[in-house]
């Protein structure tokens, strides 16, 4: 039995995966490392063969989140993590956020993380911040973090997948599944993982259609996790609130292609909270009351009005 599972899918990523796997070892507690190469043609699961002390799986292209399931179907841990394969653990978290988990009988040991920008070297630590209402904060009330930063109870999330039809957004619904949970969390202090930013295609870089179906995705989960939380009698003004702030940028985003259907998630915004205020400058409030949403999105997509 290992301490803590860690899970890494990967594709096309040899030029990044030791430098994560090697992270991932941590003197101090019994560390079960899984790689699920996901059709790599880069030479990543020949590699793979040789490192020892690292389950290897290979799959056929199926994407992250079947990879991810694949993973936790082996995992073995008391805990589980998620970690990209281009980006990297912290030498101590393992170790010390275990040592937390352990000694206050936490389901999730949270934290902040650090940004690392491959073209500058720049980093930048974006520490965790305290909320009383764990929902509220993954629904976007304050900063929620990145849970590549978290050490999760197995037995918590081991029925909470990784879901294909919000792929794009996968991980963002899966920490929302895990919230309202109501897990008993312990803070640690210091960055959990260093999230790379460099100029190679990332899952959640998107552009054209993908874009599009990216600002969509982000909506529909908002939408099915505030049906549940209604559905379970937890769905508060503070929590409403808290998903409007993230939706509406979406929202607004997402009309540029398609005004009518965004119109739609407006109105159901206003059923939500209807005293929201959409964060416009007065012109447009004012536009979108004498014209209607959708109009005047389109009328700004050709300019003939001004935010």
């Amino acid at each position: 039995m290992s301490d803590i599972s860690v899970v890494i899918p990967t594709y096309n990523r040899l030029w990044s995966l030791p430098q994560a796997i090697s992270s991932c070892r941590s003197n101090g507690c019994r560390v079960e490392i899984i790689v699920v190469d996901d059709g790599s043609t880069d030479g990543t699961w020949d590699w793979l063969q040789a490192q020892t002390d690292v389950v290897a799986i290979r799959t056929e292209n199926w994407g992250k989140d079947w990879a991810v399931q694949t993973a936790m179907e082996m995992a073995h841990g008391d805990y589980v993590r998620f970690l990209d394969s281009d980006d990297w653990l912290t030498p101590q978290a393992n170790r010390e956020q275990l040592a937390i988990a352990r000694q206050t009988g936490a389901d999730v040991v949270v934290a902040g993380y650090e940004d690392h920008d491959d073209a500058t070297g720049v980093r930048h630590v974006n520490d965790w911040v305290d909320c009383d209402d764990f929902i509220a904060q993954q629904l976007g009330e304050v900063w929620s973090s990145h849970y590549s930063a978290f050490l999760f109870r197995r037995e918590l999330v081991r029925d909470i997948p990784h879901r294909q039809d919000f792929a794009l957004r996968d991980d963002r619904l899966f920490i929302l599944e895990v919230s309202m949970r109501k897990p008993r969390l312990a803070v640690y202090r210091q960055p959990g993982f260093v999230h790379r930013r460099h100029g190679s295609e990332r899952l959640q870089h998107t552009a054209g259609f993908k874009r599009d179906v990216g600002y969509w995705t982000y909506i529909s989960i908002f939408r099915k996790v505030l049906a549940m939380l209604e559905a379970q009698g937890e769905l508060t003004l503070r929590r409403k609130r808290a998903a409007i702030g993230v939706m509406w940028p979406n929202v607004r985003s997402f009309a540029k292609a398609y005004p009518t259907e965004a119109a739609e998630i407006v109105d159901w915004i206003y059923r939500l909270d209807p005293d929201f205020k959409p964060p416009v400058r007065p012109v447009l409030t004012l536009a979108y009351k004498v014209l209607g949403f959708a109009m005047t999105e389109r009328l700004l997509r050709f300019r003939v009005l001004w935010p």
